[in-house]
């Protein structure tokens, strides 16, 4: 049985999709004005973990992940740029595939953008002013109104009295209520516009993913993910608008991952320990390194990014690649075959060894328990122990047995699809990845950092480079000396 912590509800309770055997499900994507950070890759990760699992039960997935490709920050960035908007987005958005590629996501089997849904968002936004839950302020900005939603908060958890009473009014009088939010923003002049019944403008954020969702996946459906950092306010507009606009419940079960630390604070570019996934990779041994890091924490609560927990995973990794070289690739002829790509306990029919249905119905266990990776594995590495005995021991027979396994449940998890003896050619986390003249032009940038007192930024250079395997040295008089780990 498929539990899952409902963010709506509070509660793990049984998952039972809408219509048997098939899963809607929609997940917040990146908007697209710079390149992706470590709390978008474990958004990502995370929801690519959990379509991958849903398959694996056999059930027919429509996996829905947007991009946000107009927004003010897009349109900022592009004007600090002289860059048109436009091409920004489409450069950043190849970038995000890019690095989601070699995070080993697989791609969503819909990738809607904002701009392709103009329409629909339009048709929207007249139904939610037609049914008298949005109005036309004076400024020719369209506004929900809060008021009118008496559900408002129920995702949050939020008082909409005392949010309303704690709320900061800034030059906004034309807004009907502190908390009321834009559906469609009157365009300034020079900024991207369609036309519409309300004159040239653009969609709000938060009608962006009401319209979408509800194109493809219908008025009522599945799963609908993101980061904690969405549940308010975007997440509960979307209950508001959608709700307001179909008259239908909107979603059943919301999922929300926690947020990533770093070095026990929350992540910041305020803070300076801002990491984006390209600047990561270049201080490991392989992506796949990352993406074990972020899978070895449970989704919803908040994980602590460090060098020193990318080293240990990397060698929890390189452990399990260890224990898969030299291993059996094909059965024995007194083994019959089972089918790797199941994981259920029953899913082989009685052809996986009893030890195989043992370890992958453990497993399942573990990932039937809200996708709890942490334990899921514990039984990886208990299956990969059990292989290097049966190495050890000369038992190829149980030696295939518990490699079969293995790469079973590394498929599930997005995990140990190499070859082995590649993966551990490259070599330890991964100073041995930069040359000795990258790492001198990144302690002359780490010395101009310090020279202007910008330590927030001398800092992420040294962590990074730790990350790396440099270990350095400050000695008096601004000397740097720094060696191999």
């Amino acid at each position: 049985m498929l539990a899952i912590h409902n963010s709506l509800t509070g509660r793990k309770a049984e998952f039972k999709p809408l219509k048997s055997g098939e899963v809607r499900m929609y997940v917040c994507g990146i908007t697209v004005y710079d390149y992706i950070h470590i709390g978008h890759a474990r958004m990502l990760t995370v929801f690519d973990l959990v379509q991958r699992y849903l398959r694996s039960r056999g059930l027919k997935v429509t996996f829905v992940r947007n991009i946000t490709d107009i927004d003010d920050k897009i349109i900022q960035r592009a004007a600090e740029g002289q860059e048109d908007w436009a091409a920004l987005a489409r450069r950043f958005t190849a970038a995000m595939h890019e690095d989601c590629a070699l995070l080993g996501l697989e791609p969503p089997d819909i990738e809607p953008r904002a701009t392709e849904y103009i329409p629909e968002i339009i048709a929207m936004t007249g139904v939610l002013i037609e049914k008298g839950y949005a109005y036309r302020a004076a400024n020719g900005d369209v506004m929900y109104s809060v008021r009118k939603f008496p559900n408002y908060g129920a995702l949050s958890g939020r008082n909409i009295d005392e949010s309303r009473a704690g709320a900061r009014v800034q030059v906004d009088e034309f807004k009907h209520d502190p908390l009321d939010f834009v559906v469609w923003k009157h365009a300034k002049p020079g900024e991207p516009s369609w036309p519409s019944p309300w004159g040239p403008g653009r969609p709000g954020w938060h009608i962006e993913c009401s319209a979408m969702s509800t194109a493809l996946l219908g008025d009522y459906f599945d799963l609908h993910g993101g980061g904690m950092d969405l549940k308010f306010p975007h997440h509960e507009n979307e209950i508001a608008q959608s709700c307001a606009a179909c008259g239908t419940p909107f979603v059943k079960v919301w999922m929300h991952n926690g947020f990533v630390n770093i070095d026990d604070e929350k992540m910041s570019k305020s803070l300076g320990n801002f990491f984006t996934v390209r600047d990561v990779l270049k201080t490991l041994r392989d992506p796949e390194v990352l993406r074990f890091f972020l899978l070895s924490s449970h989704y919803r609560g908040p994980i602590n990014y460090s060098s020193a927990q990318l080293a240990q995973a990397d060698e929890t990794l390189a452990g399990l690649y260890r224990a898969l070289k030299g291993a059996p690739a094909e059965a024995p002829a007194a083994v019959p075959a089972a089918d790797p790509a199941r994981v259920s306990p029953d899913a082989d029919g009685g052809s996986a060894s009893a030890y195989q249905r043992e370890v992958r119905g453990r497993f399942a266990a573990a990932m039937d328990d809200d996708f709890n990776t942490p334990d899921a594995l514990a039984v990886v590495q208990g299956v990969a122990r059990d292989l290097n005995i049966a190495k050890a021991a000369g038992d190829g027979a149980r030696a295939w047995e518990a490699a079969n396994a293995l790469r079973s449940m590394g498929r599930i998890l997005g995990l140990l699809h190499q070859d082995p003896e590649l993966y551990l050619k490259r070599g330890l986390a991964a100073g041995a990845g930069l040359t000795d003249a990258q790492v001198e032009e990144q302690l002359s940038a780490r010395r101009v950092a310090r020279a202007a007192k910008n330590f927030a930024e001398s800092d992420r250079i040294r962590d990074a480079l730790h990350a790396a395997g440099i270990l350095l040295e400050d000695k008096p008089g601004g000397v740097t000396q720094w060696r191999r780990a």
